[in-house]
């Protein structure tokens, strides 16, 4: 594992995307900084974390021409690593919020964002940023869902004990990944699914409120599947569905 350390960035997953067209990386290349000036989440928007507190990453990965058609299966291997990862910690009711928050309470811990770099229909190799809430204590009113493992636990936890946790997970489900178990990932991520199985209130993209389950991640394309009231099933892509 080659780690790169920076004392600040505008973005990890930024700096090592151009790193990766101007540099040969190698496998699990990690890039870790203390601050984040324009720090990225899903569907484009902004991670705040406060300075020397959190753990600011991303990681190369290389998966050497990975069916893109299989994608689903890399974001269930990630989100389990990281979830993982985190137990070692002693965060109690750990959960995975579709399609890769990771919440421990109910509250999010954990930010990812995955970028591919494709080769045709392929994945040549994947970008992974992870955002995890470490010893931070005060969060602004803009993300109310916010926590910490210091402030969940009580305790004060070394950002470097979490990214060698972190990282050693993720090699662990890449390598199943890259070996096909499939179903074996798809079981350990359904496990944790937050909300599965449980009547719930959503809003969908109209602003419609409605009663369902979350009954699984349909693995052909990634989409949710819930149930509603009267036993029909929709499918909602990211930012489709909000949960209540």
């Amino acid at each position: 594992m080659n780690i790169i350390k920076l004392d600040a960035t505008e973005s990890t997953n930024s700096f090592l995307k151009e790193l990766s067209v101007n540099s040969q990386l190698s496998n699990f290349t990690v890039v870790v900084t203390d601050k984040q000036t324009s720090g990225r989440g899903q569907m484009n928007t902004k991670w705040i974390s406060e300075p020397n507190k959190n753990l600011l990453s991303s990681i190369y990965i290389t998966l050497s021409d990975y069916p893109i058609h299989k994608q689903v299966y890399l974001n269930f291997a990630i989100a389990i690593a990281i979830h993982e990862g985190l137990s070692h910690f002693e965060l109690p009711d750990l959960e995975i919020k579709w399609p890769n928050d990771i919440l421990s309470g109910k509250k999010k811990v954990c930010g990812i964002l995955i970028e591919n770099i494709l080769k045709g229909n392929k994945i040549d190799a994947s970008i992974v940023g992870f955002g995890i809430n470490i010893n931070q204590q005060n969060f602004p009113p803009e993300i109310p869902n916010a926590d910490s493992i210091k402030n969940i636990t009580g305790k004060t936890v070394q950002v470097e004990d979490v990214l060698f946790e972190i990282v050693k997970k993720i090699e662990e489900k890449v390598f199943l990944l890259s070996t096909g178990k499939y179903d074996v990932l798809n079981d350990e991520y359904h496990k944790v699914l937050h909300k599965k199985n449980t009547p719930s209130m959503f809003k969908d993209d109209k602003g419609v409120v409605f009663m369902g389950k979350i009954l699984k991640v349909d693995t052909s394309n990634g989409k949710l599947l819930i149930e509603l009231a009267d036993e029909t099933i929709r499918s909602f892509h990211l930012k489709e569905v909000l949960f209540i």
